[in-house]
């Protein structure tokens, strides 16, 4: 399955200039995603980071692989119009600077899942090579109707 920029919005709450998945090129419901991020000279980022040598924050990058998993999870069924919080990183490894004209490919993988948690294995690479790599951990929590807002479930409950 493939989504493109407009399904991505129906699933994740992220906009401009924070939405960072231009499209999902795979998924398998709790199983494995790959997306992707064109990263363009206009990112605002890039006026402070750094001038002169842009180079795409790797918290940015953390962010982009998150988003792609926060995908991958609220694409099960059970999930659906959930929200996905990041909870925790770990293991994180940056291996090479992510610059303007290139395409991120994040490929997810679910690691495990318990009530309202997740943890996935992201590594993000450009033309091949391996950008950034980490383990993250999601608490998914419902969407309340008015506002937008989640409920407070503890994660873990």
């Amino acid at each position: 399955m493939e989504l493109e920029a407009k399904d991505i919005l129906k699933i994740l709450p992220h906009r401009y200039p924070f939405l960072l998945v231009d499209r999902i090129l795979e998924v398998e419901p709790g199983k494995r995603i790959v997306g992707i991020k064109n990263v363009t000279m206009n990112e605002e980022f890039f006026v402070g980071h750094f001038p002169g040598e842009p180079i795409m924050p790797g918290v940015l990058i953390l962010e982009m692989m998150a988003q792609a998993g926060g995908v991958m999870l609220l694409t099960i069924e059970e999930n659906q119009g959930k929200l996905a919080y990041l909870a925790g990183v770990e293991k994180a490894r940056f291996r090479k600077p992510v610059l303007p004209g290139d395409t991120l490919t994040a490929e997810i993988t679910m690691l495990r899942a318990r009530a309202n948690m997740g943890w996935v294995k992201a590594t993000a690479r450009v033309d091949g090579k391996v950008a950034c790599e980490a383990e993250l951990a999601f608490a998914l929590v419902e969407r309340e109707a008015i506002g937008g807002h989640a409920s407070a479930a503890a994660p873990g409950e």
